[in-house]
């Protein structure tokens, strides 16, 4: 490797230097976000160098059974970290597993069957990381646009019902606001892509020396990805959500 790609120890520590910064704009505005930082980036520095060794060793034996196993922990993960951020939604686990697990794995099987990416760990688990993190950010968007939703749209909802609406037709307007709203980054980011930001897939590859035409054809399957997956995380996450919202007597159980 070229030795001035290298990050000594030394460089490593003085980063933190950054976390100290952050930590300073906290403590002048009172934010009261310091412990966050301070113990996001611990569980960072330790989460990284566990799964780098976890990561080298699956990458070495390249079994299609620890293969599968890997995206099933991510997906998982990524589900018990959306269904946390859902402030107490019912059933969010389930549904957040539901949107996340299906979007997943229809775009894994779209780009295997297509051969765009070969079921090697390399391949699978990076992509995989991808997709479930941005499904995973997007249910944490339509956990909170329904809530909200609902909160501000409560009377308009009740006089739907007391006119006969079924739970489904008086939250049609929520339903059609809460998908488009969290399908909203991934468009606007794919919007901007090469002219406001770097895709990260994209530099990586050519950092690593791999001809830029085949980097950028990796990068435009993967934000078209990254939309559908949107996509079909915010139907999903979306419409086994609403009924959170009401009781069996057709009530509204948001304050």
């Amino acid at each position: 490797m070229n030795e001035s790609l290298e990050i000594s120890n030394v460089s490593l520590v003085l980063s933190t230097a950054l976390i100290i910064l952050a930590v300073s704009v906290d403590f002048k505005e009172k934010i009261g976000l310091s412990k966050d930082i301070i113990i996001a980036a611990l569980r960072a520095v330790i989460q990284l160098f566990v799964i780098g060794y976890v990561l080298a060793y699956i990458f070495q034996v390249d079994n299609a059974v620890l293969t599968l196993v890997m995206v099933a922990f991510m997906i998982y993960n990524a589900s018990y970290h959306a269904h946390k951020n859902s402030n107490g939604l019912r059933h969010s686990f389930r549904t957040s597993l539901l949107a996340i697990g299906i979007g997943t794995g229809l775009a894994l099987f779209i780009l295997v069957a297509s051969g765009t990416l070969d079921w090697t760990p390399s391949q699978i688990v990076p992509i995989t990381g991808m997709i479930s993190s941005n499904s995973m950010n997007t249910i944490g968007v339509i956990y909170r646009t329904l809530r909200t939703q609902f909160q501000d749209r409560r009377q308009q909802i009740q006089e739907k019902l007391a006119l006969g609406a079924n739970a489904k037709q008086a939250s049609a307007g929520i339903l059609r606001d809460s998908i488009r709203i969290g399908m909203t980054p991934s468009i606007s980011s794919t919007k901007t892509v090469g002219l406001v930001s770097l895709p990260g897939m994209m530099s990586g590859l050519m950092f690593a020396g791999i001809d830029p035409t085949h980097a950028i054809r990796y990068q435009i399957v993967v934000m078209f990805m990254l939309v559908a997956v949107a996509a079909i995380s915010s139907f999903i996450a979306s419409y086994l959500s609403y009924q959170s919202f009401y009781n069996e007597q057709l009530q509204l159980t948001i304050d």
